[in-house]
């Protein structure tokens, strides 16, 4: 039975296309049939199943968000799959990718199944996966990466841990090239980070931490620019966090090498400072760092050398974050606060609203070969309603996540999703 939706006085947005007015968009059976400035414009016509005045605000691709852990299998007391999407949903996020660091890792296709099995259980937001380079997250033997891209995965990575051998990540850039797919990094280099807590400097030392060098990222990303010069395979540098990267990154692209990156919110808009006296939440991986690095960040989303923007969602339970610091998990959570800051950006002048937005739809999408984040007709009707201009607080206490560990309780913002669509279902709506 065919289902048709109507979504009248919206501004539509499509950074994709660089599409910015007024009007109105029709979805039928889960499918955009139609949209742009003169749909609806003499009324909604008969044998419309729902009818949704936007009363003004933006409508746009719902977001892509490319780094996401969540605990199922293996530690279901920091998040579910069920609570992720929820979660997801509330922040108009409409696809995810689910990095492979659960118990059992994600390194075969029986974990693969099992994610998407749970994903389609749970009916909220599409999950994609993004699974081991090396069996166990060990760092020594590669996975079946022809399988598991058989099986949908859509990169391949050691998640929240270095692949810190450069013989195998040769090969793995070798090997995942066969299939187009992306080795995700996490550039920290294990020797000059192991044991740190915070980022190297003043503050580490005054607050008695062992400290993480800031070249530890960069050492690791100019190795592995080496070894992507040598296969030419596809690399993408996770969460960059300081300017010697995005310098190293930038210089890359202008060799024309196949690399992208992305950064996290936290990088562009916290610093060591928020660590505070000790406060667990602000502990991450990779650290928070210095403010020169922090506006190298901004610069580098302003220039385009940072393709994209991940909530880097990591929970964790409180038995992980409510004890003394060198002893606290690393990683907060991020998908309910990916939208409203992704809008700093565009509140401060550093983007447009556009170009802020394709930081979190096409772009990361792009990058992982992902039908998703563009408003075009015959494409999933995977849809965000936002406010851009609303004033809220983050409150660690009414996040739908299952760990409320944000290095962000407390932060005024501005702008939050409204409604969220997946293959035209609402699967989430303010208020209720």
């Amino acid at each position: 039975m065919t289902r048709r939706s109507a979504y009248l006085n919206a501004r539509l947005l499509d950074p994709a296309s660089g599409l910015d007015v007024r009007g109105g968009l029709l979805a039928v059976d889960g499918k955009i049939a139609d949209f742009g400035p003169r749909v609806f414009a003499d009324g909604v016509p008969g044998g419309v199943d729902v009818v949704v005045d936007c009363e003004g605000l933006c409508l746009a691709p719902g977001l892509v968000d490319m780094r996401v852990q969540i605990g199922e299998p293996g530690a279901e007391e920091k998040e579910t799959i069920p609570t992720a999407s929820r979660a997801a949903a509330a922040g108009g996020i409409t696809s995810l990718v689910c990095l492979p660091g659960t118990e059992p890792p994600i390194d075969d296709v029986s974990t693969l199944e099992f994610i998407a099995r749970r994903a389609r259980e749970a009916k909220l937001v599409k999950i994609f996966v993004a699974p081991a380079v090396t069996r166990g997250l060990e760092g020594r033997q590669l996975t079946e990466m022809g399988l598991l891209a058989e099986e949908g995965a859509v990169a391949f990575t050691d998640g929240h841990q270095a692949v810190a051998d450069a013989a195998v990540m040769a090969r793995a850039l070798n090997y995942a090239k066969v299939f187009d797919k992306p080795i995700m990094q996490h550039p920290e280099e294990p020797s000059l980070s192991a044991g740190g807590q915070m980022n190297a400097g003043e503050r580490a030392t005054r607050l008695g931490l062992k400290g993480i060098n800031r070249l530890a990222e960069v050492m690791m990303i100019e190795r592995d620019l080496r070894l992507v010069e040598l296969t030419g395979g596809r690399y993408h540098a996770a969460h960059l966090s300081t300017g010697a990267a995005v310098e190293a990154i930038r210089a890359a692209k202008r060799r024309g090498l196949p690399v992208t990156c992305d950064t996290a919110p936290p990088y562009f808009a916290l610093t060591e400072v928020d660590v505070g006296d000790y406060r667990t939440f602000a502990k991450l991986s990779p650290p928070l760092r210095g403010e020169m690095d922090r506006r190298a960040i901004v610069e580098g989303l302003a220039d385009g050398t940072i393709d994209a923007v991940a909530s880097d969602h990591r929970p964790h339970d409180q038995d992980s974050k409510r004890v003394p610091f060198d002893q606290a998990a690393a990683g907060g959570v991020g998908l309910e606060t990916l939208l409203p800051l992704v809008l700093e950006l565009h509140h401060k002048g550093t983007l447009t609203l556009l170009d802020a937005l394709a930081l979190v739809t096409h772009r990361p999408a792009a990058i992982l070969g992902m039908e998703a984040g563009r408003m075009r007709v015959g494409a999933p009707a995977d849809l965000v309603l936002f406010d851009p201009d609303v004033p809220w607080k983050i409150e660690e206490r009414a996040l739908r996540s299952k760990s409320k560990n944000t290095p962000f309780d407390k932060r005024p913002t501005q702008g939050r999703a409204v409604r969220t669509v997946v293959d035209g279902r609402t699967v989430f709506l303010h208020g209720h």
